[in-house]
């Protein structure tokens, strides 16, 4: 078995290099042109400032960034923007230049930017440099023998149905996902349970048990009513309590990057069940977004790059009037870049400096641009066929590290669940969802209503202010005095009586409120409702029929048709559940347009049933173990990975795949 390869990094070739020296010194000129805080007073010092600069950096960057290394981290980055410009400050006297104030930050991301631009215009992809510089700084970080083993890297692109994935592979969007499964790889489609969402997903891929995961939120009667979710960082921490058993898919000396739960390490970045413990924030594993002065200003500069891009969207959405279309606004558009760009980068880096050191034996990474955007602009739209593109060439990073590392990494893509696009709700019906409820109930009833799940994968937690894990007090006192409380995940919409503190039956909610289930089953918009009956157990019925789901008989015409050949036995484990709602309601499919219907503001969802936001994708190396029969359930997945990275660690594999 290969180790120790240590093929070094190549050094960045010239016309790489002469693309960053005019990118420096056009950046600066820029700033100076603009009055932005550089003045200067002929242009040939900028040159050789330029040249003094690169030397300087290249001999005090990797001691300044060793030692603030805390700092850097805990500023997010930012502080290398400030570090590099106090450099350029300190010796621009020294050729008649003067740099202060703002310049400070803007001179650094200006040569990054410029630089970006260059590269982009004349297709240079040359990451020579950055390899370089992360290499000699992992050879310094790697703790004793390298293992005789490969490791293991899973990348998640968060969202990604399996025939959305083959129609970009058919555009030649994703070449090298295209070349691995021409090569090396095997392709599967694997079917997520019926909470199509990260919650449940990444519960049973990252643990092995997503049990009582009803939704992407849900009320506990027996907990006196308490909202729980996938989101919010004391939730989600309570959550992983719940489903670890301290046997997580990285418990044995793996990493996770950006993920919803930790699978049991301590190793994390950007990993929501342990994101409050501060003292997890500082990972050595940053060291490689910060390896050299522009990488980090590079990052700053895509980020840049994407605001824009999301502007020129809205405007060409609204001008070509694409339909389906719901109102994004200002607040997304930070969001936007953040996800699809920066925290894509942070990955892709932290990743390659894990691999370079060679210590880790797996790593999951949750890439989560292409689901972000697909919920905002369409599954198919053009603006998540570029996020396929850049998550491929994040793909591809990663597999040219691994020539660089002291022993192989295997690799794993793969997705939590897809998206299923359509029209909202509110959309079609002209009213939402948790009116249209309560004018089914007595007027005098008090709802409370959560419709939006936006948050799926904690995306707003980390960027906007609506963290849903802080409920105002407003809201609080309302969901204490509800009497009926409706909730959204996708096309999955909850809705629980909570006068009572147990499920309603079928028999008594009719009885009770005898409007309440006529009326949402004769919805034109409603595919099915799920109740359970005193008489004969979990009930699936629809407009003209009803499945009784304990005995597979059908009255009627058959409710569940359309939804996937496994929807019963997805519909009876979630029945099963403690915390399944009186009434859990899914929306129709037109099989025919592939649409469902939100009862979230969202273009593409996913949540419940219908369409492609039940089947992601798993792609994983050929010499894999790994049965012929359906991967039903993110248990199975859990199983696949957990009991073919022991054949690894075992030699039962050789490191070729």
């Amino acid at each position: 078995m290969e180790i120790e390869k240590f093929e070094k990094p190549p050094r960045t070739n010239f016309k790489r290099s002469l693309i960053v020296f005019i990118g420096n010194v056009f950046g600066i000129y820029l700033i100076s042109y603009f009055g932005l805080g550089v003045s200067v007073s002929y242009f040939d010092d900028i040159i050789f400032f330029v040249l003094f600069t690169s030397i300087v950096n290249a001999i005090l960057w990797p001691i300044l960034t060793r030692i603030l290394m805390p700092f850097l981290v805990l500023t997010f980055g930012l502080g290398t923007l400030v570090l590099n410009g106090l450099i350029l400050e300190f010796f621009a006297p020294l050729f008649d230049i003067n740099v202060d104030g703002l310049a400070v930050i803007l001179a650094p991301l200006a040569m990054a930017l410029v630089t970006t631009v260059l590269s982009s215009l004349i297709t240079i992809e040359d990451d020579g440099s950055y390899y370089r510089a992360v290499f000699n700084d992992a050879q310094k970080k790697r703790k004793g023998d390298v293992k005789p083993y490969p490791g293991l890297i899973i990348v998640e692109i968060d969202g990604l149905a399996y025939d959305v994935l083959k129609e970009a592979i058919d555009k030649n969007l994703m070449p090298t996902v295209k070349s691995m499964i021409e090569n090396t790889h095997i392709l599967r489609k694997w079917e997520t349970d019926l909470s199509s969402q990260t919650g449940a997903s990444q519960a049973g891929i990252l643990h092995g048990n997503n049990e009582n995961i009803t939704a992407f939120r849900w009320i506990e009667k027996e907990n006196n009513n308490q909202m729980m979710q996938c989101s919010g960082v004391s939730k989600v921490k309570e959550l992983e309590e719940r489903i670890s058993d301290g046997n997580g898919l990285l418990v044995d000396n793996g990493a996770s990057r950006s993920n919803l739960f930790s699978g049991d390490t301590d190793n994390v970045i950007f990993t929501f069940s342990k994101i409050l413990n501060i003292r997890k924030l500082y990972n050595k594993a940053w060291f490689s977004v910060f390896s050299n002065p522009s990488n980090f200003a590079r990052i700053i500069s895509l980020v840049i790059s994407e605001i824009i891009l999301e502007i020129i969207s809205q405007i060409k959405h609204e001008i070509k009037d694409i339909q389906p279309r719901i109102k994004r606004g200002i607040a997304y558009i930070p969001t936007r870049a953040a996800t699809n760009v920066f925290m894509r980068e942070i990955n892709t880096s932290t990743l390659i400096g894990d691999m370079l050191i060679g210590d880790i034996d797996v790593a999951y990474s949750t890439y989560l641009g292409y689901d972000e955007i697909a919920h905002h602009s369409g599954v198919r739209d053009n603006d998540a066929w570029n996020a396929l593109k850049g998550m491929d060439k994040q793909i591809s990073r990663l597999i040219k590290a691994d020539k660089y590392t002291p022993r192989n990494y295997q690799f794993v893509i793969q997705s939590d669940h897809g998206q299923t696009n359509g029209a909202t709700f509110t959309q079609r019906y002209g009213e939402s969802f948790e009116d249209f409820v309560k004018s089914l109930l007595p007027k005098d009833m008090k709802m409370f209503a959560k419709m939006s799940s936006n948050e799926d994968h904690y995306t707003e937690a980390f960027f906007s202010k609506k963290n849903d894990d802080l409920i105002d007090e407003e809201e609080i006192e309302e969901l204490g005095d509800s009497e009926v409380i409706v909730l959204a995940s996708g096309n999955l919409a909850m809705i629980y009586l909570t006068q009572w503190n147990y499920r309603l039956t079928y028999e008594e909610i009719n009885e009770l409120f005898p409007k309440l289930i006529p009326g949402i089953i004769n919805n034109e918009y409603i595919g099915f409702i799920l109740v359970k009956s005193s008489e004969k157990g979990d009930l699936a019925i629809g407009k003209k029929g009803t499945y009784y789901l304990d005995t597979g008989e059908i009255e009627g015409e058959n409710p569940l048709e359309g939804f996937g050949k496994n929807i019963v036995r997805h519909l009876k484990r979630n029945s099963s559940f403690k915390y399944t709602p009186d009434i859990l309601v899914n929306s129709f499919y037109d099989a025919l347009n592939d649409e469902v219907c939100a009862f979230e503001e969202l273009v593409g969802s996913h949540g419940g049933a219908g369409g492609s936001q039940s089947e992601p994708f798993i792609l994983y190396p050929k010499d894999w173990n790994v049965s012929d029969d359906d991967i039903i359930g993110a248990e199975e997945i859990y199983k696949i990975l957990k009991s073919n990275l022991n054949n690894l660690k075992n030699g039962v594999f050789d490191d070729n795949g």
